[in-house]
């Protein structure tokens, strides 16, 4: 794709802010999957990030069933019967305070991820889990809704810690080769969630009136399970070597990531990269007076930074613009629309279920396409056809009633929009930030990356059936919009990042919107 997927460049800064580069090439030795970098991913995706998306798709199928149990416990406990309208604005609060807590955990990701470390941000993820997971188990027994929603916020603060810290984790342990591949678990684990959440809440199995207590819970064992290996996973090298200076055990750490069989070379290659980042880009100070300083950054220095400007609105847009697609909303819509071809409601929502499925399929090729193909093409496409498809929707949704095929036309639609989103949009905003930023102002690029996602699902989850009784078909036309406007500014500003060294991408978007990150540098 290009040369710096052969070569490896370490970029040392003279003394003219970004005026003086010097280069060198080393020829990279070829990355592979170890035991416990596929241990890492397979812990954090099972232990955190499906019991993430979980929480997600689980919630919709026994709504009635939760809703009814609700009201009669708010009655045998506070003596208060709801009227319809109050029982749906408690229903939106058991939903939303989820998406709310989502924020909060973003938040303080960055904080955890510093102070804690990145291994122990994931254990924190893990026992906020569980602690939600019980509070849902033994709300019934003690019919206590506050129970219900305690679960809730402990689940949403879990799931926007898991977003802000684990694709970051995982990035930081993975060579530059794999970075990508790697970086996607977290993306698959949430959209597989999702299925799982919508399958085992199905009527059939824990969605009825006596289970579905179990259906809210039963992630908990997927995170037992998995958080076995916990104590032998390894802390990332990069947060060792830059955060904590303690650079023998992050050597220790790279050789055990490398495998039985890992070359000096290798070794050699993964400290000299860590290095670069260790000696932050600045013109006033010599090196050792830069290892002296603290490497964390707070949130407000890196909100104040103008050179952390440009990656930060990229960060941002792109997990802001993942939500903002409107890929929640289709799958919201789609079973209005397999009803308008002749499905009966239970088959309708088995063919949303369906188009759940194709979005996890296609989620299992991420990481190849990551580490096969440029990230800049992927989100380009991905956007672009988005936009394309999302107008088509539209378009056939309007006319549906006046033309007969526009049933069918309007399903392929969904399922385009589906494979196309998958490819980039999916994937891509939760470890772009890690490519983007060196490791002290990474957490709370990362956290404000994933309060911007959490932020627009919220805005989503409260406007989106308001505006489609009001707009009807045209509904989708802002997502369509956020997709067009995310295409143009990462055609302009996104510079490519696969496997390039971070030290060479942070001074192509130093220079906010007058950053020329296309132009070719080396």
């Amino acid at each position: 794709m290009d040369s710096h997927d052969q070569s490896e460049s370490i970029i040392l800064y003279a003394p003219e802010a970004s005026a003086k580069i010097v280069s060198t090439q080393r020829p990279r030795t070829e990355a592979k999957w170890t035991f416990w970098l596929l241990t890492a991913g397979i812990s954090t995706t099972f232990g955190a990030a499906i019991p993430t998306g979980y929480n997600i798709g689980v919630i919709n199928a026994p709504a009635n069933f939760i809703k009814d149990w609700c009201n009669e416990t708010i009655f045998e406990t506070y003596g208060t019967v709801l009227t319809e309208g109050e029982l749906d604005t408690f229903w939106a609060v058991v939903v939303s305070i989820f998406l709310i807590g989502g924020v909060v955990g973003s938040l303080g990701g960055a904080w955890l991820a510093d102070r804690l470390g990145r291994k122990r941000s994931y254990l924190t993820c893990g026992f906020l889990l569980v602690l939600g997971g019980i509070c849902f188990q033994f709300c019934r027994a003690v019919s206590s809704v506050e129970l219900l929603l305690l679960g809730r916020v402990l689940v949403g603060l879990a799931a926007g810690l898991t977003t802000s810290t684990v694709p970051m984790y995982l990035t930081e342990l993975a060579p530059i080769e794999l970075r990508g591949a790697l970086g996607v678990f977290c993306s698959m684990g949430v959209t597989g969630g999702v299925v799982v959440g919508q399958i085992l809440s199905l009527e059939e199995i824990f969605g009825t009136d006596e289970l579905w207590q179990f259906a809210l819970s039963f992630y908990v064992l997927l995170v037992i399970t998995f958080f076995v290996p916990y104590h032998w996973l390894p802390e990332s090298p990069k947060y060792l070597y830059v955060i904590k200076q303690k650079r023998d055990e992050a050597i220790n750490e790279i050789k055990r990531l490398g495998g039985k069989n890992v070359k000096d070379e290798y070794i050699k290659q993964q400290i000299e990269s860590m290095r670069s980042e260790d000696i932050p880009n600045s013109i006033s100070d010599d090196e050792e007076t830069q290892r002296s300083k603290p490497k964390q950054r707070s949130l407000w220095s890196v909100l104040t930074d103008p050179t952390l400007t440009l990656p930060l609105i990229l960060v941002c847009a792109l997990q802001g613009g993942q939500q903002l697609s409107g890929i929640n909303a289709v799958f919201f819509y789609s079973v209005s629309i397999f009803e308008s071809v002749g499905l009966s409601s239970t088959n309708a929502k088995f063919a949303n279920l369906g188009a759940g499925c194709l979005n996890l399929f296609v989620a299992f090729f991420t990481p190849m396409l990551m580490e096969k193909f440029n990230r800049r093409f992927l989100a380009l496409l991905s956007c672009a056809m988005c936009a394309v498809f999302l107008f088509a929707l539209t378009f056939v949704v309007y006319f549906i009633n006046h033309v007969s095929w526009f049933s069918y036309a309007s399903i392929i639609a969904i399922l385009l929009y589906i494979l196309f989103y998958q490819i980039g949009l999916g994937p891509i905003p939760y470890f772009i930030g890690s490519e983007l930023f060196e490791v002290g102002p990474r957490p709370a690029a990362m956290a404000m990356g994933s309060i911007s996602s959490w932020g627009c699902n919220f805005l989503v989850a409260m406007l989106f059936t308001t505006l489609q009784s009001a707009w009807g078909a045209f509904v989708f036309l802002p997502f369509t919009v956020t997709c067009v406007l995310l295409t143009l500014l990462l055609k302009y500003y996104l510079p490519e990042t696969r496997g390039r060294h971070i030290s060479s991408i942070v001074p192509l978007v130093s220079n906010g919107f007058r950053s020329k990150p296309l132009v070719p540098w080396s």
